[in-house]
């Protein structure tokens, strides 16, 4: 059997990396096996050990490759933005953006991954590359504080971080729901100082009143 190029094995090493990324973001770390991510490729699973030692070593390294992309993107957008206010609430905006509250869809690492990393076993590798992956995203956002304070500018990165991710984890676990929706451009209105038209509360099982009975009546004098 010929061997493979340089040029042919980091293509297929990318090619790896790339689909890995992409599953394990729209399906968690453990519901994606080995032989699944090289079927992806249109390769045999007896492949996969010419290119990463396990699939914890994958994990790990597509987890840096979607967090390398999401920080081009973060890049461009503060890139063109006027102001550093506006570069915030862009990507505010983008993160929370409709598509992305799709379960299946492999958005930001931050929120896709943070489950399966806030599980994995302290060795895993790919906890240190989330913390990392988080990390500059936390510095980016700090980077565009306005309030002279860097502390203060980064708590509030932290903030901004931690509502974007949280709103998206939510909006994601009830899709199909208008809670979904109603979470998401609530935060978003919160991050971009968006004022969000009043609209009147919808009634959900736990506030419809309670009947009375005998039995309760009785309870209640």
């Amino acid at each position: 059997m010929p061997r493979v190029s340089k040029v042919q094995a980091e293509a297929n090493h990318q090619a790896i990396e790339d689909a890995a990324s992409r599953l394990f973001r729209e399906r968690g770390l453990q519901s994606v096996t080995v032989a699944e991510v090289m079927a992806e490729v249109g390769m045999t699973h007896g492949g996969f050990y010419a290119h990463y030692a396990s699939k914890d070593a994958l994990a790990a390294s597509a987890c840096a490759s979607a967090f390398a992309v999401a920080d081009e993107k973060w890049r461009r957008r503060i890139e063109a933005a006027a102001t550093p206010v506006e570069a915030r609430q862009t990507i505010a905006e983008r993160y929370l953006q409709p598509a992305h509250r799709d379960p299946a869809a492999a958005s930001c690492p931050t929120a896709t991954l943070a489950t399966d990393v806030a599980r994995a076993d302290a060795a895993h590798p790919i906890r240190a590359t989330y913390v990392q992956g988080l990390r500059t995203q936390v510095e980016r956002l700090a980077a565009l504080g306005v309030s002279g304070d860097p502390g203060r500018d980064r708590a509030d990165a932290c903030v901004q971080l931690a509502t974007m991710m949280g709103a998206l984890l939510l909006a994601r676990a009830c899709h199909g729901d208008p809670l979904s929706d109603e979470i998401a451009e609530a935060a978003r209105a919160a991050l971009t100082g968006e004022v969000l038209p009043s609209a009147p509360v919808r009634p959900t099982p736990s506030s419809k009143p309670r009947r009375t009975t005998r039995a309760t009546a009785g309870r209640t004098r």
